[in-house]
């Protein structure tokens, strides 16, 4: 996956995040799994690669924060587009004593819904398949809908043809999908054209019953995969590349604060690895330290420092 300063596009939803304090005050920032991780990969990759965000904001002072904040962390925003009158979606994270996270949604108006519908879409899709990497989730898939699924189908082919890196996080959030088949026939449009698959076992389960981890391995040989990311919380993670099995432990943590961006982080720095000429194991062992420090901190964004 070893490219020179790649250009890597991230498609998905950034909300409004409210993170519930334990005196019941709130704090505001933003987040999103996909905008999680472009952060982290815009941080991980410096000036040797170029982060791209591609989502649909409204005019409001929040979307204004949002992509002067975004624009602070190296992000490009030429893919983001500006819908008058909508606003982004918001979260609400609730954690427990032990750090485990319950999220609470208010996201059906959200102006990521319409981002491949509008006029303004078509350059942007035609746009995506020029880049190194295109980088989506199981939540963007949700979030698009289905015209804006076919869409981006559409786009992931062409970019494939042009020897592009696909790269799918299957983030399974069941309460964004009509039904459990709805989903898995989502799921199962896009993952022929995925490079690498980032996924956490618990998803895979949740979706589609596969009892363990070799059970999930051995769905995706069929379809060719590339490589494929076994993420496993606080246990080892396990890889399957070019013909090669990997087991690569989690670092322990004394303290956990928020799980929250856990995933997106080891993700981040995973991709960057690779792009820069990482193995799979020294890409996994970077994924692990950053989840351990984004695990210790509230919020789904860490300071830089």
């Amino acid at each position: 996956m070893n490219h020179s300063k790649p250009r890597i596009a991230l498609i998905g939803e950034c909300m409004i995040e409210l993170q519930q304090r334990a005196d019941g005050s709130l704090h505001q920032s933003f987040g999103g799994d996909t905008l999680n991780t472009a952060v982290y990969l815009a941080r991980a990759l410096g000036d040797r690669g170029s982060v791209d965000y591609v989502t649909a904001l409204g005019d409001d002072s929040f979307s204004d924060a949002m992509c002067q904040a975004w624009a602070a962390e190296n992000i490009g925003l030429e893919r983001v587009q500006r819908l008058p009158g909508r606003l982004p979606g918001l979260y609400c994270i609730q954690t427990d004593a032990a750090g485990e996270r319950r999220f609470l949604y208010w996201r059906n108006e959200a102006a990521v819904r319409d981002c491949f519908t509008t006029p303004a879409a078509a350059p942007i899709l035609a746009a995506l398949p020029a880049y190194d990497v295109l980088y989506f989730s199981g939540i963007t898939l949700a979030v698009l809908g289905e015209q804006g699924r076919a869409r981006l189908i559409e786009t992931l082919v062409q970019a494939r043809r042009r020897g592009a890196q696909v790269v799918f996080d299957n983030n399974f959030r069941p309460r964004l999908w009509a039904s459990i088949d709805a989903a898995r026939a989502a799921y199962r449009s896009v993952l022929p054209q995925v490079t690498l698959a980032l996924l956490t076992v618990d998803d895979e389960q949740a979706l589609f019953g596969y009892p363990d981890s070799a059970a999930v391995f051995a769905a995706y040989a069929p379809l060719g995969t590339p490589e494929v990311v076994l993420k496993r919380g606080a246990e080892a993670c396990l890889i399957r590349c070019a013909g090669q099995a990997y087991e690569v432990p989690a670092q322990r943590v004394e303290r956990v604060v928020d799980t929250t961006a856990a995933g997106d982080s080891f993700s981040a720095a995973y991709l960057a690895s690779r792009l820069l000429g990482g193995t799979p194991v020294e890409a996994a062992e970077a994924g692990h330290r950053l989840a351990s420090r984004v695990i210790q901190v509230p919020g789904a964004l860490i300071p830089r420092e």
